[in-house]
């Protein structure tokens, strides 16, 4: 690399690492960052960089290891599970934003193949931004946090197709009709020769191989073989006529299934962030600033039309599938913007498609988009508070309906966050006979919770109207197990202000905001990422005047048992404590319902279960009715919910023998 270049790279990391800094101070996404020190550091502005090209073919690459990690994160089971908003809703507001774009682009006088490029650009949202803003506001696992993440899921895996074609549009040898159908065509075929091919080469090939670098022990030489993989990949479907993103994705599905997954997304991550974030300063380096005042009123009008038109759109689709107005309108708002992906097919489009003037103010609109967002996101809920009088009102009525629930509790423990720790300590309390509610914002876990007759409600705990309702003025005591100190902080501010006794025993991961939490008025603080179960469980009994002997003999019992019995938690799809999950082996619950008919229906446990060390039956709930370790002679009946706790694999081979009969 020539040294010139290597001096702008270096200068550009310099300035970028500034506006970061402080980006993150105001809680704003990097992403914003590389795109502002782009667009100043262009040849457009100040002039630092004249030639974007070498650092563009870097640049490049973060795209790639971008793809790798979608295609690592990509689940079968998970698309499943979520096929309401990733089918239902994520397919709906692709299809329908890439058909009214490319009619509209059509009728402005795009080429065919233009609108086609502006249709992709158009129908995807940004994954980095909505998402860290939904996490940063306690919002991933709402109703419309949860419709966002599916429609993005849907939108990343639909991104796939428009690498495909997009670069054969505007060759020289596809202006007639006939060839470029003829391209696509063979284009795509390629594509799914590409993906069998990886698919099961990355079964018979990848995954030995990489049992066998695991076996050395050597970090460097498993970051080489990662690296080597999504570069290789990309190198043969690029050899294929096809583009480097592909092969990365298509690696990554492939190794997505292995047991390294989570120590190939750590390798890979600091070269994904490092390179995307070249990938966006060159985006931004495209932007002609000097030039934005002659087409800003065009930039901002289309603006206004992307924001209201993939709002209504989602709003459209939303209500068409259920959602109450208030939730459809929160989830449009949240996706209301162009994306990371968009910017991606821009730079892979033959520059033919489109004049300069054009580009700019498609890459015009799609930046200022994106720079609304987290106002968009952070605001959504109070835009529908004001568009739609009934969403205030059904969250009062979701409150009344918790609080009818749970208006036989007294001198009970409010658990807030019902995740592994929540889960533990509450194992704890019912050991010992104390009764307990828990509010919990996955709505994965609280519909298990509930299956399993657990008292465990969905919302946030930062409103003070759903610890109300859960029983907060008659609660013994507040826990507190976020993964976010800021959460933690203003829940404890919000119970304070209306209970200053009442005992709150606080989990923290690190000790980062201890002094904070205590000023706040916290009682108890655990702040260890280490037997933090126990010790917070152990916090919660002393506190409810347990005898200490009867804590400590409990706990040298879960340590004599190697913590087997704090592993027995429900997780929902998108596991939020990934510190919790990643130090254990991959053993959850699961709620197997016997409907009539079931093969296991008056029989025993043990008849229809035999012995296996790769399985627990944790409980059964009958009729709301909870029985804890049932013996292997207990009878089945019809509705009985039985809980088990083992390897996902063993847990399906157990639900069919429950179901069915018959092992798979």
């Amino acid at each position: 690399m020539p040294v010139d270049t290597m001096g702008i790279l270096l200068t550009l990391l310099l300035i970028s690492v500034v506006a970061v800094v402080v980006l993150n101070r105001v809680n704003l996404p990097a992403i914003l960052g590389y795109l502002a020190v782009g667009m100043l550091a262009g040849p457009h502005a100040i002039g630092l960089v004249q030639d974007i090209h070498d650092i563009h073919l870097i640049a490049e690459f973060g795209v790639v290891f971008l793809l790798f990690m979608l295609g690592l994160e990509f689940s079968l089971s998970r698309l499943i599970a979520m096929r309401h908003a990733v089918v239902g809703m994520g397919g709906a507001q692709v299809l329908l934003t890439a058909i009214i774009t490319g009619g509209v682009a059509l009728m402005l006088g795009f080429s065919p193949a233009a609108a086609f490029v502006l249709a992709g650009v158009m129908t995807v949202s940004s994954t980095a931004i909505v998402i860290r803003q939904l996490g940063e506001q306690l919002e991933v696992n709402s109703r419309h946090g949860n419709n966002a993440v599916g429609i993005l899921l849907f939108q990343d895996l639909a991104v796939i197709p428009f690498l495909i074609i997009i670069p054969v549009l505007g060759s020289q040898a596809a202006n007639e009709a006939g060839n470029l159908t003829l391209d696509i065509s063979l284009t795509l075929a390629a594509g799914v020769v590409a993906a069998v091919g990886l698919f099961f080469g990355g079964r018979w090939v990848l995954r030995p191989v990489f049992r066998e670098i695991a076996k050395s022990r050597s970090a460097e030489l498993f970051t080489l073989a990662v690296l080597l993989t999504v570069l290789g990949a990309g190198w043969l479907t690029n050899s294929a006529g096809l583009s480097w993103e592909l092969g990365a994705f298509l690696a990554g599905i492939a190794l997505s299934e292995t047991q390294y997954k989570h120590q190939i997304e750590a390798d890979i991550r600091p070269f994904r962030d490092v390179l995307l974030g070249l990938f966006f300063i060159t985006i931004g380096m495209m932007l002609n600033i000097g030039g934005l005042l002659d087409i800003l009123h065009w930039v901002l009008m289309f603006l206004a039309i992307l924001i209201l038109a993939k709002t209504l759109i989602i709003f459209l689709i939303g209500r068409a599938m259920g959602e109450s107005p208030g939730v459809a309108l929160r989830s449009g708002l949240g996706l209301a913007q162009g994306g990371e992906f968009g910017f991606a097919m821009l730079s892979i489009a033959d520059p033919s498609l489109m004049t300069d003037r054009e580009q700019q103010i498609v890459l015009g609109t799609v930046i200022f988009s994106m720079v609304l967002t987290p106002i968009l996101v952070k605001y959504n809920g109070v835009i529908a508070k004001r568009l739609v009088p009934g969403y205030a009102r059904s969250r009062r009525q979701h409150s009344v309906e918790v609080r009818q629930d749970a208006s036989d509790l007294s001198n009970h423990v409010l658990i807030c966050g019902f995740g592994r720790v929540g889960q533990n300590v509450a194992r704890l309390l019912k050991s010992e006979g104390i009764d307990y509610t828990a509010v919990e914002v996955d709505p994965d876990i609280v519909h298990q919770a509930n299956e399993a007759g657990l008292r465990v409600y969905f919302g946030n705990s930062t409103h003070l109207d759903i610890l109300q309702s859960a029983g907060l003025h008659r609660a013994r005591a507040l826990v507190l197990t976020h993964l976010d100190d800021a959460s933690t902080i203003k829940t404890i501010e919000v119970v304070r202000g209306v209970d200053r006794d009442i005992p709150i025993i606080v989990r923290t991961r690190t000790d980062k905001s201890l002094d904070r939490i205590h000023a706040a008025g916290a009682t108890e603080v655990v702040a260890s990422v280490y037997e933090m179960s126990l010790a917070l469980g152990g916090h919660v009994l002393r506190t409810l005047k347990v005898p200490p002997t009867k804590i400590l003999r409990q706990i040298q019992e879960i340590r004599r048992e190697d913590y087997a019995p704090l592993r027995h938690t429900f997780h929902g799809d998108r596991a939020r404590d990934e510190n919790d999950f990643a130090l254990l082996a991959p053993r959850t619950l699961k709620n197997v319902a016997l409907a009539p008919g079931a093969a296991a229906v008056g029989k025993s446990l043990g008849a229809i279960l035999p012995d296996d060390r790769s399985w627990v039956v944790d409980a059964i709930n009958r009729h709301g009715i909870r029985g804890e370790s049932p013996s292997k002679d207990v009878l089945l009946h019809e509705e009985d919910v039985l809980t088990l706790y083992g390897a996902p694999e063993a847990l399906e081979s157990a639900e069919q023998l429950l179901l069915t009969g018959r092992n798979r």
